[in-house]
């Protein structure tokens, strides 16, 4: 068995990896035997989408040369570390009512035609299927649905809707709200998180 945890927050003594490394230790007690694969975004120099990148991906994989395998390499490797892995973690800060911008990086190298996703006669069909992925967020609100704030939300949607395009169904999110600084609820809804990767972890 094998965990990927890839966390995304600038922060390093953020909620979000608090909460993978929690996630990460529960899973290990629940798998001795099992490896951990640590992908730190923050640390982990992404390249931007260009032309060069964009027609190497479209190009037929045989033909690619060495300068187009130097573009995709890292992209190859991050698909490697997702297909490699039984389970993955993903820690989430709230920025900006949406994502890290590392994130977002990580995730424009990975969803990637002809890897993560293909297309039929049917349409899209995603390719990185029967994983299970647990997504931890850190948010300063509550934006739990039905609340005032819920139609605010660009993480889970977004990041509900990514996944299952390249195949991920099995999504677990978990949310550590009302994480602002000094909030009087920021730690009971810690506890509250911490509680439910107990259970997801033991799964």
């Amino acid at each position: 068995m094998r965990l990927l945890q890839i966390d995304s927050s600038a922060r390093l003594s953020s909620v979000s990896r608090e909460l993978t490394a929690q996630f990460t230790e529960e899973w290990k007690r629940e798998n001795p035997g099992g490896e951990v694969v640590v992908r730190d975004l923050a640390k982990t120099p992404l390249p931007l989408i260009t032309d060069e990148w964009t027609y190497a991906v479209h190009s037929d994989p045989s033909k690619l040369t060495p300068e187009q395998r130097e573009v995709l390499a890292i992209s190859d490797t991050l698909i490697a570390e997702l297909f490699a892995a039984d389970t993955v973690v993903i820690g989430v800060p709230m920025y900006n009512f949406s994502l890290p911008w590392t994130l977002k990086a990580w995730i424009d190298q990975v969803v990637r035609i002809g890897k993560t996703f293909a297309y039929d006669a049917n349409g899209p069909q995603g390719l990185f299927t029967g994983k299970k992925i647990v997504i931890i967020t850190s948010r300063g609100g509550s934006y739990a649905a039905g609340s005032p704030r819920a139609q605010a939300d660009f993480q889970e949607p977004y990041l509900r809707h990514i996944l299952g395009f390249i195949g991920a169904i099995d999504n677990t999110f978990i949310h550590a709200e009302n994480q602002r600084p000094g909030g009087e609820l920021a730690a009971p809804s810690k506890t509250a998180a911490l509680e439910q990767i107990h259970l997801v972890a033991a799964q």
